[in-house]
């Protein structure tokens, strides 16, 4: 970890930053993942605008050092609780070099996590502010804040080897994975069904409040659960209210065996 509590890049890399991906499989802990998603440039659009939003920065943060890299997850390496979002935010995430950090959708996040337990702060403001979380980790499809919030197609696919073996290294532990928004359900479930799961056809489709098990041929079994993204969008709209969020983050607590 740096001296601020953000995740340093690795040297474990096959042929350079912009093959990290095709090193994900060979990673044995979320330590090392965590490393090398922060050192991966696999996607030249992201990596142009990641920099150059941490070139220009937002005036008030314009005396802050940007993170401008990818983001890894947040938590602990034995969570029984995986939360998936989108990607990180321009002046959030890639400015703190922490997931759902700096940002109106953070500050939303947390307060729903530290109200129901699962965080132990509401106000998430750097990678380095003391906040840890409780049986869950906080991660993403995408790790690398995308222009309008919006990553293509072939960006998720790029990504997916990092979700995948997230999942792998979390396999010992993980009971329950919450999605926030349908990119994240739609990436979530394509990256569990190249992974073995066994997917009902039709595919499940994403709405707040959307609960499933899984299981997987190796007897394994996980529940995913839906919500809304905690985007602005979403939340000055009153579409997604603070006690929807507290209402899905308690059901996957208790599922998770967390209470």
């Amino acid at each position: 970890m740096a001296g601020d509590g953000r995740c340093e890049p690795t040297d474990l890399l096959p042929d350079g930053p912009e093959k990290a991906p095709l090193a994900a499989g060979t990673v044995h802990s979320i330590a090392e993942l965590d490393r090398l998603v922060s050192s991966c440039f696999a996607c030249p659009r992201l990596v142009a605008w990641r920099e150059e939003v941490a070139r220009v920065k937002r005036a008030a943060f314009r005396d802050e050092d940007y993170w401008a890299r990818p983001v890894p997850g947040f938590g602990p390496d034995d969570a029984a609780l995986l939360l998936v979002g989108l990607a990180p935010a321009a002046h959030g995430g890639n400015r703190t070099g922490r997931m759902f950090t700096g940002d109106h959708s953070g500050d939303v996040l947390f307060a729903g996590l530290h109200a129901v337990g699962l965080a132990t702060g509401a106000h998430p403001v750097s990678a380095g502010d003391g906040i840890e979380m409780i049986g869950t980790r906080l991660t993403a499809p995408v790790h690398c804040a995308p222009p309008e919030n919006k990553p293509t197609a072939e960006e998720r696919h790029r990504c997916a080897p990092f979700l995948s073996r997230e999942l792998e290294l979390l396999r010992p532990s993980l009971k329950v994975i919450m999605v926030l928004g349908g990119f994240g359900w739609q990436a979530l479930f394509t990256v569990l069904a190249e992974g073995g799961w066994t997917i009902p056809r039709p595919r499940p489709r994403f709405g707040h409040g959307a609960e499933i098990t899984l299981s997987h041929p190796d007897g394994r079994t996980v529940t995913v659960l839906g919500c809304y993204h905690v985007s602005p969008h979403n939340t000055f709209t009153g579409r997604l209210t603070p006690l929807m969020l507290e209402n899905v983050l308690s059901r996957a607590k208790a599922l998770a065996g967390l209470e």
